[in-house]
């Protein structure tokens, strides 16, 4: 219904142009996109403010132009080029380069973007716990999933954190030190009792509890079950 021509939107030789330009002739990108048609894009799809998602980012281009128009955005990337090339980007574009559509757009520099590493995944294909997780990254899932906030500092032991007066424990991996029943992943008296303490009700994961639910009501304890209630969204 509509033709984009080369003149209005730009080509691949052009955007080869830009992403040369911006990395002293080296690219490991033969056919990158356009900034203009990008623009185009996000001028017709979104609004200044919205969120952009560019799960496959590339070289970069979609994130960098949607930074330009004010646009938030999340780029996703598992190659090194993310590194050596995406994040050295928008750098640039912070800094006010003048390639792509900068120019005229009025584009002066400005902004800010934060750069994530991601962990081991949590689940498998079949959504299930990755058994070579380690226990720090599922603590992290957990709190988050449970807080909305993430975990900024590594728990060292069962105790995750407390979040609006509740405690959040994760048995796991032997975090305890021992991975029998009696004293590691499954929640017992003993176990229970070699807690850190929180006078306040308690979130506890494991892999399974040997006390009744009545007694858990009345200590103020939710317990949740490894894999089965750690949500994988």
């Amino acid at each position: 219904m509509t033709l984009w021509l080369a003149s209005e939107v730009g080509t691949t030789e052009v955007a080869k142009k830009e992403i040369l330009g911006l990395f002293e002739h080296e690219s490991p990108f033969a056919t990158p996109k356009p900034e203009r048609l990008i623009r185009q894009i996000l001028q017709i799809a979104t609004n200044p403010g919205d969120l952009v998602l560019d799960s496959f980012l590339g070289s970069g281009t979609t994130a960098a132009v949607a930074h330009k128009m004010g646009r938030r955005y999340i780029g996703v990337e598992m190659g090194d080029h993310a590194e050596t090339h995406c994040g050295p980007r928008l750098c640039k574009v912070i800094e006010g380069e003048q390639g792509g559509i900068s120019e005229a757009i009025g584009w002066e520099g400005g902004g800010g973007f934060r750069f994530y590493r991601l962990g081991a995944p949590v689940f498998d294909t079949d959504g299930r716990i990755n058994p070579a997780i380690r226990f720090a990254h599922l603590a992290a899932h957990v709190w988050f999933s449970e807080t909305h906030t993430a975990l900024h500092k590594k728990p060292r032991g069962p105790l995750l954190g407390r979040h609006n007066g509740v405690a959040y424990y994760l048995l796991y991996n032997g975090i305890l030190g021992d991975k029998r029943p009696d004293g590691g992943n499954v929640l017992t008296n003993k176990v229970l009792n070699d807690l850190p303490p929180h006078d306040g009700p308690k979130v506890i994961y494991g892999e399974a509890s040997r006390i009744g639910a009545p007694r858990l009501k009345d200590l103020g304890i939710v317990f949740k079950q490894t894999p089965y209630d750690v949500k994988a969204r």
